[in-house]
């Protein structure tokens, strides 16, 4: 069985979600993990104002993945940050390239999932997930959230992402707020719950 954790990420946030995923991923017996990152489609310019060039250097060593890769995986799990209560431009870049796989049906019955960052905590987690779910349902995936299961969600003592929809982080305006450990833990708990179902999926 093999896995794809594919993100962008412009400050490192979704990125730290991703490795937490493959963690739990990788728990699951014979599960070949993968990360992988969709292309940059921002000028090099506009990264050098924002200060997302210097963030970016910490995973651009993550290779890039190209849409007709998709087919070679049973269970992908999406990460983006949050536009607008919606994917980010790359990342809705790199799903508009997957046309092609639409047409031949190409992806139906593998494993969707998704994950997110936003700058507030009611900047649009669920929207984002749920727009993400609503264009994996028109390839044919499976959707697979973060369940109640995950205790993590339930609490109200701190600050947190994480939703049924998938895991979350909350990154604060500027960016300065990284993944907390019980957002991370989210993370790795989706992983590895997404992993198992496309191994109970994949026997024949």
């Amino acid at each position: 069985m093999k896995t794809l954790i594919l993100f962008y990420s412009t400050y490192g946030h979704v990125y730290k979600l991703a490795e937490a995923i493959a963690e739990g991923a990788r728990e699951v017996e014979g599960n070949e993990v993968v990360i992988k990152r969709v292309p940059e489609t921002l000028p090099q310019e506009v990264l050098d104002k924002t200060g997302a060039t210097g963030a970016q250097k910490a995973f651009e060593h993550i290779p890039v993945a190209n849409p007709d890769e998709l087919v070679d995986y049973d269970n992908i799990v999406f990460g983006t940050p949050t536009r607008y209560g919606n994917l980010c431009g790359q990342m809705q870049a790199f799903m508009d390239s997957t046309g092609g796989l639409w047409a031949k049906g190409a992806l139906v019955g593998k494993v969707g999932s998704a994950f997110v960052s936003t700058a507030t905590q009611h900047g649009g987690q669920e929207t984002t997930l749920r727009a993400f779910h609503t264009e994996l349902l028109h390839h044919g995936f499976v959707i697979v959230g973060l369940p109640y299961a995950w205790q993590g969600q339930m609490g109200h003592e701190e600050v947190t992402g994480g939703t049924p929809y998938g895991a979350s982080t909350v990154a604060g305006g500027q960016g300065e707020r990284q993944p907390s450990a019980n957002e991370l833990e989210g993370a790795r708990y989706q992983g590895r719950h997404t992993s198992e179902i496309a191994k109970k999926l994949a026997v024949k």
